[in-house]
């Protein structure tokens, strides 16, 4: 009887390659904070990286072409007054990025078309609810607007980011810190693993735990969870002897693992970064020197390794680009950018193949930049899975989408609301006035917020200084 002795897959060969030293960021300081996060976000237009910083919390972006030394003079995002802990792109608008920090506060911002040329220092929305720092910020995968933010509050708020408002307050699901939260594939449920030891399945409209495992892995240490396109439930985390392990669960019977492997002994936390098209989960671990990759299939052993790239340098953290970010021509299936104690260095992973055809194998329908839903359609309970596009003609972005997608998404806040609702006589005005007339309205309530989120910030102040001489009189 003939056996089969190797397993076919057309990713068996993925070939990791660092790019040359004049296509890194150099000279950038690295954050040095004590905190799980990946300390980098990326997209097709800007790569962000979280720094150092005195007297408060910033973070640089940095256009993908501006490669090389990095002066120390270069503007930064620097609203926060506590170091910044996690960023997130916004996936449906490539300016737009939200940042949490320990100041207990989540802040969205809006970044120019070319970049920074001045200090960003006005974010376009304050979200104020968390009690303590602020470490996980994750935008909604499929509706435009819906920004996910936990704390070490122990709770999990879901905000509607254009009218600013805190929507949905998970606050006693987690006894204690949460380590990671995913999104599912189309944002109906959510997926969360916690310093109690548990992985917990949670549908946040409705504020129940769908479905829950206990010591899903029995070391003490973090643990990290993501949904895959499937609707299985990866994990990293690690045994009682401390060795490093991942398994793959069925999300709706937690009962036992589909498999669990054991990997090695290093103290890392692993960060999953997991790419649905081709369903390979890319593993870095924090202060490891490599990436170890793997296939999740439906045959055993069902997660399959690949291959291990390899450096000298140990990593402080890693950012990921989203598909439509890569380079189709070169069958690249993905690249990351992995941070030094003083650069950025991006690490591409290819598929070698000998024709210069259009891979089709290799990039099915990706999920595009446009919204499946609107925050107000989400949040009262519609689902929409991502709108996929081709990327067969190597994707590129019209202005006019992401010029429309910029001002509906961040800048028509509450006027959207208002707009709506005009009558159908003033509707026929001239579009010219009409639209000079909307700036305008535009302009006020943007300073109208900004000075209210001022006022609010002050009292705060005010109450806390009142507190302080209260306790000193005593």
């Amino acid at each position: 009887m003939l056996r089969r002795v190797v397993r076919q897959s057309k990713f068996r060969h993925v070939f990791g390659q660092a790019v040359r030293n004049d296509q890194c960021y150099d000279d950038i300081r690295v954050s040095r904070v004590t905190w799980d996060s990946s300390f980098c976000a990326v997209n097709p237009k800007f790569v962000a990286i979280i720094i150092e910083a005195s007297g408060g919390g910033a973070f640089l972006v940095l256009p993908l072409q501006k490669t090389g030394r990095i002066d120390k003079a270069y503007p930064t995002v620097c609203g926060h007054t506590g170091p910044v802990l996690d960023i997130d792109w916004c996936p449906h608008n490539d300016l737009v990025i939200a940042s949490g920090s320990e100041d207990c506060t989540v802040m969205v911002w809006q970044i120019p078309e070319n970049g920074l040329e001045t200090a960003l220092s006005e974010p376009v929305v304050v979200l104020e609810g968390h009690s303590k720092r602020v470490g996980i910020v994750s935008w909604h995968p499929t509706a435009r607007n819906v920004l996910l933010s936990a704390g070490c509050d122990n709770q999990i708020i879901i905000w509607n980011v254009g009218t600013g408002e805190a929507m949905i307050n998970l606050e006693d699901m987690h006894p204690d810190v949460i380590f990671s939260v995913s999104w599912s594939r189309n944002g109906n449920l959510l997926c969360t693993a916690c310093k109690d030891k548990k992985v917990r399945v949670i549908d946040p409209r409705k504020r129940k735990i769908v479905t829950e495992k206990d010591k899903a892995h029995e070391g003490a240490r973090p643990m990290r969870a993501i949904f895959l396109a499937d609707g299985n439930i990866f994990t990293t985390g690690f045994s009682r002897m401390s060795e490093r392990q991942l398994a793959l669960w069925k999300s709706d019977n937690m009962d036992e693992p589909i498999c669990v492997q054991e990997m090695d002994t290093s103290n890392g936390v692993l960060l999953p970064f997991y790419d649905p098209d081709t369903s390979i989960v890319y593993l870095c671990g924090k202060g490891d020197s490599s990436i170890r990759y793997f296939e999740i299939t439906d045959e055993a052993p069902f997660v399959h390794y690949l291959n291990t790239f390899s450096t000298k340098e140990p990593q402080r953290g890693m950012g990921y680009m989203p598909k439509r970010g890569l380079d189709v021509n070169k069958c690249e299936i993905a690249r990351f950018y992995k941070l030094h104690e003083r650069k950025c260095e991006p690490v591409i992973m290819t598929v070698p193949r000998k024709s210069d055809l259009f891979q089709d194998d290799l990039y099915p329908d990706t999920a595009g930049p446009d919204p499946a839903l609107e925050a107000e359609e989400w949040f009262a309970g519609r689902n929409g899975g991502p709108i996929l596009i081709s990327l067969k003609d190597g994707y590129v972005s019209t202005k006019n989408r992401d010029l429309k997608v910029v001002k509906k998404n961040v800048l028509e806040t509450k006027p959207a609301t208002k707009a709506e609702n005009v009558s159908p006589v003033q509707k026929r005005a001239p579009p010219q006035s009409s639209v000079k007339m909307e700036d305008k309205l535009d302009e006020v309530l943007r300073e109208f917020k900004s000075l209210r989120d001022r006022v609010i910030l002050q009292d705060r102040r005010i109450a806390r200084l009142e507190e302080q001489v209260a306790k000193v009189a005593l």
